[in-house]
């Protein structure tokens, strides 16, 4: 066990023991509580003492013995409506990844960006960045890295060996996959947990809902700027692959859909089922309008992916359908119980006064506005190299919460920006599982990804300050 963990370990409780017996009052009674809890909380969730996921279980055992929050109150969260609206999207993911309907999607799309080197590693990105729009960024990652991997190896393979060229494109590839999984899942509500774990504070706390396509109209196109700079400053500034030329790897692409084989059965039945879900997101507050009666809600939608995927038989008389309840062992349980406690987490901190005491300080203080928002935007995006952005996103949403309604602005002008920051981490290979995956590669090295990754990083600090100034007052 590591030394940091063994620390965290021991940590975690000490604080929240001294911090729940101070002799004087920080907040209230209540509120003090509440701080002890998420400092235990925070150290392990940094240190990652225990999976961030049982870290995520400590309020519901301490919230009711320390007379937060009644256990129903509590439990309540963990199984609250964006709760579910993700199972729904996992459960779909899983069904696309089943029947491999995930990768023959990827590979059509880089077939169709062209075989030019940059073409290739703009194919890569796209790929990437489509699936992780509805499937796990690590998942998409996982995909596209042996394709990657069997493209690179023609340049380690042919007459002139690994120069410099070479090794500029299998870094931009590389790079580009990682950086494009990150920005991908910001397009959609459940493209990445932290979109998620803010939908829920809102409707939980402040009775705000952000429809699929509400958010969409702000996440794609921020995405695909994202993705965009990302593949300029890779290919046209810092890996630059001048004169590489190469035609083979539109053999490995046509190779690896031919051992696809063609277009199956499932495949059909699960793209019809993830289209109709897609078309009834898109669509859904049209459909209310038409039919009021049906009240139809993204998690109702989410729901009826999951129960088709499960209920409706590709073939009645063998009994086979698309995914049984054994294939959810490989469902990412643990994230739905971390939104669970980050939910809890926000709920304590509102009942105890803590957002009240936030809001009332900053309401009193001179502070710029612009300024507030660049120094929390600048805070959430660099923190989260250092830590899982969910965890973070769950601790700082409520308190970003409060910020906003001190300095008098709507709380979602805030909260949008600093959660989106929370999936801009392109700096270190432990921000992130796919920043990790392409790390472990070999082709990256550290340096490498950092000179890259705090370039990025800036540039996604300047872009989400526009973001705060100007889209979202027009959006929301």
């Amino acid at each position: 066990m590591e030394l940091s963990k063994k620390w965290g370990l021991v940590l975690g409780p000490v604080v929240f023991l001294i911090l729940s017996n101070l002799p004087l009052e920080l907040v209230s009674e209540k509120g003090d509580a509440v701080i002890a809890v998420a400092a235990w909380m925070l150290i392990w969730w940094i240190t990652e003492a225990v999976s961030i996921s049982v870290t995520a279980l400590l309020p519901l055992l301490l919230f009711p013995l320390l007379k937060i929050l009644p256990i129903a109150d509590v439990g309540a969260n963990y199984g609250s409506p964006i709760v579910f609206l993700f199972f729904g999207g996992f459960v779909m993911a899983l069904a696309l990844e089943k029947v491999n309907l995930h990768k023959r999607i990827a590979l059509n799309i880089i077939r169709l960006t062209g075989t030019t080197p940059n073409k290739v590693i703009l194919g890569f990105m796209i790929a990437t960045a489509s699936l992780s729009m509805w499937i796990s960024n690590t998942a998409s990652t996982v995909v596209m890295l042996p394709i990657a991997l069997s493209v690179i190896k023609l340049l380690i393979d042919d007459e002139d060996g690994f120069t410099k060229n070479d090794q500029n494109f299998a870094l931009s590839v590389m790079l580009g996959i990682a950086f494009s999984a990150n920005a991908g899942g910001i397009a959609t509500v459940i493209g990445t947990p932290p979109n998620s774990v803010l939908i829920g504070l809102l409707e939980n706390e402040y009775n705000t809902e952000i429809s699929f396509l509400k958010w969409m109209t702000l996440g794609l196109p921020f995405s695909m700027v994202m993705i965009a700079i990302s593949y300029l400053v890779l290919v046209k500034w810092m890996f630059p692959n001048r004169d590489l030329k190469f035609n083979a790897s539109k053999d490995i692409i046509q190779e690896e859909l031919r051992k696809l084989g063609p277009t199956s059965g499932k495949e059909k039945m699960v793209l019809a089922i993830f289209g109709v879900t897609v078309f009834l997101w898109i669509f859904r507050t049209l459909i209310n309008k038409v039919f009021p009666s049906l009240g139809l809600s993204d998690t109702m939608i989410s729901i009826f992916a999951a129960i088709a995927l499960f209920a409706i038989p590709y073939n009645i008389r063998r009994g086979d359908f698309i995914i049984r309840w054994k294939d959810t062992q490989h469902l990412a349980w643990g994230i739905l119980i971390l939104f669970g406690g980050g939910l809890a987490l926000a709920k304590g901190m509102s009942v105890s006064g803590i957002v009240d005491l936030v809001a009332g300080a900053i309401a009193s203080s001179e502070i710029s506005i612009l300024l507030t928002a660049s120094l929390l935007i600048l805070l959430m995006l660099f923190m989260t190299e250092l830590m899982s952005n969910v965890a973070l996103v769950a601790v700082l949403a409520p308190v970003v919460a409060g910020i906003a309604i001190g300095l008098d602005i709507p709380i979602l002008y805030l909260l949008i920006p600093v959660t989106i920051a929370s999936s801009c981490a392109f700096m270190l290979p432990m921000a992130t599982p796919p920043n990790a995956i392409v790390f472990a590669s070999g082709y990256v090295k550290v340096p490498e990804m950092a000179r890259v990754g705090i370039i990025l990083n800036l540039i996604a600090v300047g872009l989400l300050v526009l973001v705060f100034q100007f889209v979202v007052p027009l959006l929301f």
